[in-house]
């Protein structure tokens, strides 16, 4: 009978008082659960500990980290919640982490699913499920499989540990730099389409306008060190999806934008080389499949 490893949960929350309880209520359905799972509440004022500490008194293995208060909500403050909720766990005996959104919910079997997986695989470093916001899952024409979405993300521990944990990033895009990093050391990431959790916070939207978060995505894309044959092929196909024309419009001028700023780059020039390789091959695929589909089309 497969042995299922041993996992614990880190969740930041801020101000999540609106969706945390789901979460809450979805981790304790679970048909394996934690050893421990740490809510480090980020300076939270909306009452979203007072939430956590109903569940915590009933159940022992759900426990509350209070951070100090701030105005900034730059996703670095998401890393030194995450850091602060893994130190608790240092000590504790485990094979798997993950770090968990408080604005999500699953069915019961989510983890079970998901750490079966890990223990019938062990190059699988890192595991996790698409999710559906707003009755639209996500779209894997511009990811793939091996893309793991920041919702839940499942570690190894010794994959984890392998990269370096998350890095702090102001601009955002940790969760991405985890699994790239991830890939390029050599360990397996997946994304198992079988499961998918529901996001209940559309993304990129905390703290700013559904517009605004196209043109910020697009210059994340240029920070993150993608390459700008894939970026206007993404932007493309932006197009013909909500917000029609702007949104892939704004896409590409957030790259743009970064392009000509200068902005920045958080990463390496190592995994700058590997996430452009990665790009240029799956475009090549994906224009090959479109080729070989339209020849199957053409009448004789």
């Amino acid at each position: 009978m497969l042995t299922l490893p041993s996992y614990v949960v880190v969740t930041p929350a801020r101000n999540e008082g609106n969706f945390i309880e789901l979460t809450i209520q979805s981790m304790v359905a679970q048909t394996v659960r934690p050893v421990k799972w740490i809510i480090v509440s980020d300076g939270s004022t909306d009452g979203t500990d007072d939430i956590v500490r109903q569940y915590a008194a009933v159940h022992d293995w759900i426990e509350l980290v209070r951070m100090p208060e701030h105005r900034d909500r730059q996703f670095a403050a998401k890393v030194t919640a995450l850091n602060a909720g893994l130190t608790r766990i240092s000590r504790l005996d485990y094979q798997v982490m993950a770090a968990l959104d408080a604005d999500i919910s699953f069915v019961a079997d989510y983890f079970a699913f998901l750490l079966t997986k890990m223990a019938e695989s062990p190059r699988l470093g890192l595991v996790g499920t698409p999710f559906v916001e707003e009755g639209r899952t996500y779209d894997y024409r511009f990811t793939n499989v091996e893309h793991v979405s920041g919702a839940c993300q499942l570690f190894r521990r010794e994959c984890f540990e392998e990269i370096g944990g998350y890095q702090p990033v102001k601009g955002g895009g940790i969760d991405w730099i985890a699994v790239t990093t991830a890939r390029m050391k050599g360990w397996m990431t997946r994304t198992f389409t079988e499961r998918v959790c529901h996001h209940h916070r559309p993304m990129c939207t905390a703290s700013r306008g559904r517009l605004k978060a196209h043109f910020f995505l697009g210059r994340q894309d240029y920070y993150l060190g993608g390459h700008p044959l894939w970026q206007l092929f993404r932007g493309g196909y932006q197009m013909a999806r909500k917000p029609y024309l702007i949104g892939g419009v704004l896409l590409i001028a957030g790259y743009v934008w970064g392009w000509l700023k200068r902005v920045e780059r958080p990463v390496s020039a190592e995994l700058m080389r590997f996430h452009q390789r990665e790009q240029l091959q799956r475009l090549r695929h994906s224009l090959l499949r479109q080729s070989r589909f339209a020849q199957t089309q053409s009448p004789e």
